[in-house]
């Protein structure tokens, strides 16, 4: 009977063990980590399948483990990354928010220069064999620099102006000097200039970061009288850009033009060969229906042309049903509760604000792939955050959950720093 025991004691050890190194290496929000591990799996799904029109393309020699093994890839190398990424300090993510949004807004401009060009958008640089599209990293840089500076300011927030006068002879003025150095320069101007240097490339990728960026000031108890005056500003600025037809405008018009008619007009004549992607998109889920055909079974993924990025959520639906692709879509919007939860649990406003602004651009991401497929809102082009194919948004995806559970595990360990001039909860 003693043996029995010992020999029992003994196997439970290493398991016990193994637990003790996984605990201590995964660290944080634990259903966030599920959540991340969901999505995962959930992408080589879906790429593995939906680029079987691509493997066998006439004009490549690839086949479908060719596109396996690379996102496959890409997901291995993320997780050291978001290991590495959650294991850092918040105060070091408060340091580097400044160099690392200069860097960024650098790469992307360069992109217009020494970039590759896609339909008519020069979106990524060549690095070494892959295509970086340093607008990714933007879109967080962004995030963090903003978090870092509404945190700065918020003994004082609520008198802050933000938006300066637009009358030019008003500029010299002390009071608007003051605009520009307390609200325009340090909280306003690192977004508008984001969104002026993704805009050109990617009109709706600038749109998320402006609505993320203006929900993180309202978090931030910026004024909301300000916030009215630069949401009719950007609309202006929209509406400029449209007639000046700057950037992607005409392709933005046209897309536009093109959702309103698949909403006014009939659309039961239609030849086959003139249906639009959304249009597959939206066969492809009717296909689908409650338990969807089946993995591997999708015939709209050699019609749609990007299903394994653009329309991933669709073609989604079509192999696995409605039922599972209501689970998935509740993933996302599952990242967001537990960021509030997060969030609550802050004792300061730059991780708080850092969790909520991260989790918003990855949600909203998200929601506007859904729309989009389902014909809610106009194309786009946002791929689903960490499924859809590609390696700079599942990379910088990775880098913004790392970034949240670095929050959660300092709250976990107590490990903030606590200054009241940053508490966001003070009145």
């Amino acid at each position: 009977m003693k043996e029995t025991r010992s020999s029992e004691t003994a196997s439970s050890a290493p398991q016990s063990g193994l637990r003790a190194l996984v605990g201590s290496v995964f660290t944080g929000d634990r259903v966030l980590w599920i959540i991340i591990a969901a999505l995962a799996v959930i992408s080589v799904l879906v790429v593995y399948s939906s680029t079987a029109k691509m493997a066998y393309d006439a004009h490549t020699a690839r086949s479908t483990a060719h596109f396996l093994r690379q996102q496959v890839g890409i997901l291995i190398l993320c997780v050291p990354i978001i290991v590495i990424v959650h294991k850092i300090n918040c105060r070091v993510y408060n340091r580097l928010a400044q160099p690392v949004y200069v860097l960024s807004l650098l790469l992307t401009l360069a992109v217009y220069f020494i970039g590759a060009t896609t339909n008519g958008a020069a979106r990524w640089i060549p690095v070494a064999g892959f295509q970086f599209q340093p607008s990714e990293a933007l879109k967080v840089a962004t995030i963090l620099l903003l978090a870092r500076r509404l945190s700065s300011c918020q003994s004082k927030i609520d008198r802050i102006r933000i938006v300066p006068s637009l009358n030019p002879f008003r500029w010299g003025r002390p009071a608007q000097r003051k605009i520009w150095r307390e609200g325009t320069r340090p909280i306003l101007l690192p977004v508008v200039l984001s969104c002026a240097v993704i805009f050109p490339a990617h009109t709706s990728s600038a749109m998320l970061v402006f609505l993320t960026s203006l929900v993180m000031m309202l978090i931030g108890r910026v004024r909301v009288s300000e916030l009215v005056r630069l949401v009719g500003l950007a609309c202006a600025a929209l509406l400029l850009a449209g007639l000046l037809n700057l950037g992607r405008s005409e392709t933005a018009g046209g897309r536009v033009s093109t959702w309103i008619d698949l909403w006014t007009s009939s659309q039961t004549e239609k030849p086959i060969d003139r249906l639009t992607d959304t249009e597959r998109s939206m066969i492809a889920i009717h296909n689908g229906g409650l338990l969807g055909e089946g993995a591997g079974q999708s015939a709209m993924r050699v019609e749609m042309i990007h299903p394994e990025s653009d329309y991933a959520y669709a073609f989604f639906v079509e192999e696995y049903g409605i039922i599972l692709a209501g689970i998935l879509l509740m993933l996302y919007l599952w990242i967001f509760f537990r960021a509030r939860e997060i969030f609550v649990r802050c004792g300061t406003a730059f991780p708080g604000l850092l969790v909520l602004g991260l989790a918003l651009m990855i949600t909203c991401q998200a929601l506007l792939h859904v729309m989009v497929t389902v014909n809610l809102m106009p194309e786009t082009g946002q791929t689903l955050p960490l499924i859809s194919r590609g390696g700079s948004s599942v990379l910088f995806t990775v880098i913004a959950l790392g970034m949240i559970l670095s929050v959660s595990r300092q709250n976990d360990e107590h490990s903030h720093d606590t200054p009241r001039s940053e508490s966001i909860y003070e009145k």
